[in-house]
């Protein structure tokens, strides 16, 4: 299962990110764990410098903005 976790801290354009690669996710038919991580002082650990950020299974993958789902489920394979 991956792990997929959306970096930060609470704004429209995180919240966005959020659902979208929740419904990539769905789409994608991909077993998933999707969670937020909110703390700045987790985001800054990963080495993110602009949210929102993507990272799949503990690599950062997009950072500072929000992807289509077709470019996640591309991510997710």
């Amino acid at each position: 299962m991956k792990k997929i976790q959306v970096l930060g801290t609470g704004c429209p354009k995180c919240k966005k990110l959020y659902e979208t690669a929740l419904q990539a996710v769905t789409e994608a038919s991909i077993e998933a764990e999707v969670i937020k991580v909110e703390d700045i002082n987790e985001i800054m650990k990963m080495g993110v410098m602009m949210t929102p950020a993507l990272a799949i299974d503990g690599e950062v993958r997009i950072s500072g903005r929000v992807p289509r789902i077709a470019e996640i489920k591309d991510l997710l394979k």
